[in-house]
């Protein structure tokens, strides 16, 4: 199963053309879920797990994949089903993303699927604020989920949210009262994550799910004004989004007039050399690996002093 991921680098040639490749697997029972193939090292056969004592109850233990330690979470037990049972037929999937390597228990894997992003759609209304989806779609008749993996994490390893003091002595020398920064992310612990960073600074926050929300918004707000970039200067989105991805986004935003002065970081789980390219391609201003908040925080300040400054007093 591993040569299921052996031709990921010439895979980058989706990237920016809002596409995605869903490596699909099961956990217990006949639903298929799905993760970006970009976020996935390797598939392998469950290996032999060393017990950790003391780790949260859905770490199953360590795995030595290649010389190196790996934290094995049950995908199954995290997202609210029962452990899996049978580590003889089940298979890791390790992921790096968020700046971390980690893997994740499954019950079987079927096979990689390209699919548009126009074709994942939000999580349906209705389901609350406990499931653990970020988009569903329908591969050959079925239903697929697409499992929030950073919302997984952050239950399991709570990442550090504060900006640091220096931080935010350095944002009290710009006056914020008048700024929005727009910030698009499907995943609801990323959005809080970002809103709490930004608002500790005294930066205005607007959230929205996904880049077809962004684009809307900002068509919306540009109909209202003359200069969109002095009041929204700023738009932070993540890279993975239904219905558009944030490369998708930022080359719309580019190719508006009207929104064309507005800065773009785009902020993902994601890493990789192809970032660096896709940035330059559609224009983006800077590339910021999730989650840091002092380094985001300081991004935000770079690209709205410039902005402010130009502004009549």
């Amino acid at each position: 199963m591993t040569s299921v991921l052996s031709s990921v680098d010439q895979r980058t040639n989706l990237v920016g053309q809002n596409r995605l490749e869903l490596l699909l697997f099961r956990l217990q029972g006949p639903q298929f879920f799905g993760i970006n193939v970009f976020k996935v090292r390797e598939v392998l056969p469950c290996p032999a797990l060393n017990s950790l004592p003391g780790a949260h109850n859905h770490v199953r233990g360590v795995a030595h994949v290649r010389g190196e330690p790996i934290t094995v979470i049950d995908l199954s037990a995290a997202t609210g089903g029962k452990p899996l049972v049978d580590l003889k037929t089940a298979f890791i999937l390790v992921t790096e993303y968020n700046r971390h390597v980690q893997a994740f228990l499954v019950g079987n894997v079927e096979r990689i699927v390209n699919v548009n992003w126009s074709e994942m759609l939000p999580p349906p209304a209705g389901v609350g604020r406990s499931h653990y989806m970020t988009a569903v779609t329908r591969i050959e008749g079925r239903m697929v989920q697409v499992i929030d993996v950073e919302k997984v994490f952050s239950e399991i390893s709570p990442m550090q949210e504060e900006i640091s003091e220096s931080v935010k002595q350095a944002a009290e020398q710009i006056d914020l009262k008048d700024i929005t920064v727009l910030v698009a992310d499907d995943s609801a612990v990323a959005r809080n994550q970002v809103r709490r960073a930004l608002e500790s600074m005294g930066v205005h926050v607007e959230l929205v799910n996904d880049g077809k929300q962004a684009l809307d918004w900002l068509v919306n707000k540009a109909g209202q004004t003359d200069n969109l970039a002095a009041q929204v200067p700023l738009l932070i989105s993540d890279i993975e989004m239904p219905e558009m991805d944030g490369y998708t986004l930022t080359a719309e935003v580019r190719q508006n007039d009207k929104l064309k002065g507005i800065h773009v970081i785009l902020h993902s789980s994601l890493s990789g050399v192809f970032n660096e390219v896709m940035i330059k391609k559609v224009g983006a201003d800077q590339f910021i690996a999730k989650f840091h908040p002092d380094e985001l925080a300081s991004a935000v300040q770079k690209w709205l002093q410039p902005q402010l400054e130009q502004q009549p007093g």
